[in-house]
């Protein structure tokens, strides 16, 4: 016997005609591990973006209740060739109450809890999941609960990352966002020094007033100085970027060469040996990356992805990752949202042109009950 409720689908077609609509679904029971969430909140993150509103223009899009339709240009439609005609649920993450179980232990165990999970359409009104990847709230709301894992998980794992390579410091060059929040608490909390790069005076005071020490505005002058300045103090030659495009890895990047250069008492026409490191984890910016042949050979830039790295670190840290966030969800690990949006409000003009600017602070709550 499947449950009916009202679901997200996005599909863009060969020719760059990107829907984005709400239907009526059918959820199956759950079977074996899964459980079925009646989805009650879940929040628009900017790694939901990417396969929601991508580079499509809304500005001239079609709107009707419950539905958009928008052209998606080149050279982004052709960059997203392997989901062409295919359609797909949004919505990563998100939070709600168990409402029937598969016959495994684990899943039983949750019938009735509200739980946070990652189902992948969480801009839904049911959702199944696993519960394995279920984190059961306990007196936390959903709306606490909606953007416990994506953030959190991440910020953590970029501490959990950086002790694995024996780092002692990390770069973050969106310092002010809400992961980047989250990030100054955990290096505090876990003896690691940070250097946060934001864009705007007003974030430089928001990050001192959370106890940022080193916090570098990318819009002043002396960029480049105050850059290289919290370097040299920290060692933080090992940093994520959810930016992606542009030049700021590129700067970077220089930074940290400038910096380990300065210590060098031989010259080397290769560049220093310090190990220079930075992930890509996002991609705001939907621009190239552009690098420059000056800060030598001793480089690498790679992608960091959340799912891969908790493969990789294992069951016993994800548990108690997962247990740190739940321990810490409105202190360390606190969301904050502008508004909330029903499903069918999230998809007017007004809200698409809004979240998609993925502005800090004003992060999009989905409740999609209304």
């Amino acid at each position: 016997m499947s449950t009916t409720g009202k679901q997200l689908f996005t599909t863009l077609t060969s020719d760059g005609t990107l829907t984005v609509e709400i239907v009526d679904s059918e959820f199956p029971d759950p079977t074996g591990n899964q459980v079925l969430v009646k989805m009650e909140a879940a929040p628009i993150n900017p790694s939901d973006l990417a396969i929601l509103t991508g580079a499509a223009d809304f500005e001239n899009a079609e709107y009707s209740p419950g539905k958009v339709v928008a052209n998606m240009p080149e050279p982004f439609n052709s960059a997203a060739k392997a989901r062409h005609d295919q359609r797909l649920p949004a919505g990563n993450e998100g939070a709600g109450t168990v409402v029937a179980t598969g016959d495994s232990d684990m899943a039983k165990a949750l019938m009735g809890q509200r739980v946070a999970c990652v189902p992948g359409n969480a801009f839904s009104q049911y959702a199944i999941a696993d519960a394995a990847m279920c984190l059961p709230l306990g007196d936390h709301s959903s709306e606490e609960g909606a953007s416990s894992f994506v953030n959190p998980m991440t910020a953590l794992g970029f501490a959990e990352n950086a002790r694995m390579d024996g780092q002692k410091a990390i770069l973050h060059t969106v310092g002010a966002s809400n992961l980047g929040q989250m990030l100054v608490k955990i290096c505090q909390e876990d003896d690691l020094a940070l250097v946060n790069i934001v864009r705007k005076q007003d974030q430089v005071d928001l990050l001192k007033g959370l106890g940022a020490e080193h916090v570098v505005n990318s819009s002043d002058d002396d960029f480049m100085d105050q850059l290289k300045s919290a370097i040299d103090t920290t060692d933080a030659f090992y940093g994520f970027d959810p930016i992606g495009g542009g030049k700021m890895i590129d700067s970077c990047f220089k930074a940290m060469e400038q910096v380990a250069v300065s210590k060098m008492t031989e010259y080397s026409r290769y560049g220093s040996n310090q190990a220079k490191r930075m992930f890509i984890y996002g991609r705001l910016d939907f621009a190239p990356t552009t690098l420059t042949p000056s800060y030598g050979f001793g480089w690498t830039l790679s992608g960091w992805l959340l799912t891969p790295f908790l493969q990789q670190a294992g069951m016993e840290t994800m548990m108690r990752m997962r247990q740190r966030v739940i321990d810490n969800l409105t202190t360390t690990f606190a969301s904050s949202y502008k508004t909330k949006v029903d499903l069918e409000a999230m998809l007017t003009k007004d809200a698409i042109l809004d979240y998609r600017q993925m502005k800090t602070g004003e992060k999009y709550l989905v409740t999609p009950w209304g």
